[in-house]
């Protein structure tokens, strides 16, 4: 495992801003590619994925959550009802996979025993070393978790979080709290509606409180200074809704900003984008000047070029959730 440092941070004097990304030759990842493709071909073809789990996934992406998202609270504008979301975050989640647990899920999903047998042998008894710049660690045992970079982790984490989102949302059913659950790989968003924020905020606590007990029961925890709340009102007037307070849960007191930066989107309460254009529109505009950088004053990229470029790639920047 290789120690690199997580990009764009104020500072880096502490471990949260380093991360262990895991080399493996051509024909580990190669095997590892083709052994993940046909397992989530497996999953999916036999509904084993929960419809809440949106991340890491074939034929889903982060542009289907935000359309889901908005569909969701322009719909309940129809009705007069107010969206509020709270996004939430597992911490370290990728190092504290329990192999005897996935075990476990993979029995109850109704796998081939060789199958089990098979992730069994091949995640178990590891052993692995550190690089930090020039420092090579000792050998350590490996007895959890799955490598970051790795291509089985986005289908193995889905695999992990399938029962644990189904007794969340039974749970949420049985005391009727009016929430929708939808799961990334190791985060995940509440949504709520209604007519008051008081109710909203009431919802909102009691989703969180079930969310961090249950996580504590297969050894997971909420990053609680990840944790963030939004709320979306088309209303013209002060808008001023009560703050969330989550310090009982260990949590912190959770006020909305004036936008809400998730998935690549910049939302704002009313739904304008218009933040979320001129963002996007400026990043268009400085990566097209940064194509004069390709060339020299003797020669230079040709029109032909420069077309082939935009539109591989200042398209995708400027259409992005289009």
């Amino acid at each position: 495992m290789v120690v690199i440092p997580k990009p764009n941070k104020k500072s880096y004097d502490s471990l949260k801003v380093f991360k262990p990304i895991v080399l493996l030759n051509t024909v580990s990842k190669l095997i590892e590619k083709v052994i993940g493709e046909c397992f989530q071909f497996n999953m999916a073809s036999n509904d084993f994925i929960h419809p809440s789990q949106l991340s890491g996934l074939k034929f889903k992406s982060t542009i289907d959550t935000g359309v889901a998202l908005t569909h969701i609270i322009q719909t309940g504008w129809v009705k007069n009802l107010s969206t509020s979301t709270l996004a939430f975050n597992i911490a370290q989640f990728f190092p504290s996979l329990n192999y005897w647990l996935l075990s476990l899920i993979m029995n109850k999903v109704g796998f081939d025993n060789w199958i089990i047998s098979f992730f069994m042998n091949y995640l178990m008894d590891r052993k692995t070393n550190y690089y930090w710049n020039n420092f090579m660690s000792p050998i350590f045992n490996v007895n959890v978790g799955v490598g970051q970079g790795s291509t089985l982790l986005p289908i193995l984490s889905t695999l992990y979080l399938l029962p644990f989102i189904y007794i969340l949302e039974k749970h949420l059913k049985n005391l009727k709290i009016p929430i929708s659950v939808i799961s990334f790989v190791d985060d995940g968003l509440f949504i709520s509606q209604s007519k008051s924020f008081d109710i909203l905020n009431s919802c909102l606590y009691c989703s969180y409180s079930i969310l961090t007990n249950l996580l504590k029961k297969i050894g997971l925890v909420v990053e609680h200074s990840k944790t963030e709340i939004f709320h979306f009102n088309r209303s013209h007037s002060i808008f001023n809704p009560p703050p969330l307070d989550l310090s009982l849960l260990g949590g912190n007191i959770l006020r909305p900003n004036g936008t809400w930066k998730y998935l690549g989107f910049i939302f704002d309460r009313k739904l304008t984008f218009h933040q979320y254009v001129n963002f996007y529109a400026n990043k268009s505009i400085s990566t097209i000047k940064c194509m004069k950088i390709i060339g020299n004053s003797d020669h230079s990229i040709n029109p032909s070029q420069k077309r082939l470029l935009y539109r591989l790639y200042i398209l995708y920047i400027a259409l992005y959730g289009f």
